[in-house]
């Protein structure tokens, strides 16, 4: 396969050894607090269980990421990455990744859709036996412009809501053909990740994008999912009301069983200062809603594509656009209101100039995830047909003990007795 001629971002920097240095010093800030990649790169450094595997990345490149793309190099890999955002990259952190042998890495910061697929064809031209997402471009990129690939590709894992997604709808269209995990599906993902990650680091995000207080404010959440579960539960956590808006009826009910008001988007937009989507869905706050908001709201995406708040609409009703603040674009309308977005409608925690994503510790459990995922793809991949499978639980709970015993927590543990009782239909009253 022919090489593209898109350079590794080393060569876009002006000045990339100071870009190193300080990328490799946000890097082991963050590894001093992942206890569970530290653990596994004393395994994968001893047992070289990827060695011979290509992996090609597609992901949020800043210092989190970086820790589990060096584990999965230093566990014998070939490493290609690029990001999976174009405002979510750290130049600096991608800089340190690139002075790896073993790593190469293309993630730039704010390059344009041309940029964003060259850098993606580039991971893609190292010819991967294995992929990792972020929602899913790269294994679309693969089967739409690289089928001859698929038979040497012994499988995908994928890290986020939206992928997993579209993975399944590939999957049920007959075209997805070679096997993906969906690691945001299991525990250690959906419980800590989506929950936790998502609303503290959303949160945080605005408020110190916009100075502002969380206290007393209408903060609207798009989506009852496990993201939107997290997000309303720290906002409701920083003393705002929170009002719900859900296209589920099960997922309405359980926010009104948990005290939130429900209400349809166009009822919501009448009253909220805040609105963070939450869905993975396009279209969830449009023209409707805009004409109904008050002077100086706050827009904002937790989703995954920027597609979830319809800029063009808001583009169209807008009389003036302008850079409010660092991150924040106001948008004026004929009547003088002015409705405020947040990093240009992107993923909010990793697209804003001062996000920082996930917390680190939440990220430490969904990257071992990511790799005992890629392991078992390198050990075992030819037991996995085509199609997107669950992660082995054993693999999930082999995480989970890794952190407990980071945090020197103990747990009980069934007994013999105990397990038979619970895995036999026998047993009666």
């Amino acid at each position: 396969m022919s090489e593209t001629a898109y350079s590794p971002v080393s060569q876009h920097l002006s000045d990339p050894e100071t870009a190193r240095e300080e990328g490799r010093r946000k890097m082991d800030w963050a590894l001093q607090h992942m206890p569970i990649l530290n653990a596994l790169r004393d395994e994968f450094v001893d047992e070289q269980p990827l060695e011979g595997e290509t992996i090609a990345m597609a992901m949020h490149v800043e210092a989190k990421t970086a820790n589990l793309v060096e584990l999965l190099a230093d566990g014998g890999a070939e490493v290609a990455i690029t990001g999976c955002n174009p405002l979510s990259t750290h130049d600096d952190v991608s800089a340190a990744l690139d002075a790896h042998e073993s790593i190469t890495s293309y993630a730039v910061r704010g390059v344009d859709d041309e940029a964003y697929y060259d850098a993606m064809h580039a991971c893609i031209a190292h010819e991967p036996t294995i992929t990792v997402d972020d929602g899913m471009d790269m294994v679309k990129l693969v089967h739409e412009e690289y089928p001859e690939l698929i038979d040497s590709i012994v499988g995908g894992a994928e890290e986020t809501t939206t992928g997993v997604d579209r993975l399944r709808a590939m999957d049920a269209d007959g075209e997805l053909h070679y096997p993906v995990f969906a690691v945001n599906d299991t525990p250690m993902k959906q419980l800590f990740d989506n929950v936790h990650g998502t609303g503290e680091s959303s949160l945080a995000t605005i408020a110190m994008t916009t100075n502002l207080s969380w206290a007393g404010k209408n903060v609207v959440v798009g989506g009852y999912g496990q993201c939107g579960k997290g997000v309303a539960k720290k906002a409701a956590g920083q003393n705002a009301n929170v009002i719900v808006c859900e296209v589920d009826p099960r997922k309405a009910l359980e926010a009104h069983m948990e005290g939130y008001e429900v209400l349809p988007m166009r009822e919501a937009a009448k009253t909220g200062d805040v609105f963070i989507t939450t869905t993975g869905n396009r279209d969830v706050i449009t023209r409707e809603h805009f004409e109904e908001m008050q002077d100086g709201v706050l827009l904002a995406n937790a989703g995954h594509f920027d597609v979830e708040v319809n800029l063009d609409d808001l583009d169209d009703l807008a009389v003036d656009r302008y850079e409010v603040r660092d991150g924040v674009e106001g948008f004026e309308l004929d009547d003088g209101r002015v409705l405020n977005v947040i990093a240009e409608g992107r993923l909010v925690n990793l697209a804003a100039p001062i996000a920082l994503g996930h917390p680190v510790e939440v990220m430490d459990q969904s990257f071992g995830v990511q790799a005992v995922v890629v392991r078992e793809l390198a050990e075992h991949g030819e037991r996995y047909e085509a199609g997107v499978h669950d992660v082995p639980d054993e693999l999930d709970r082999e995480v989970a003990d890794i952190k407990l015993a980071a945090e020197g927590v103990e747990y009980d543990h069934l007994s013999d007795e105990q397990r038979e009782y619970m895995d036999s239909w026998e047993h009666g009253t």
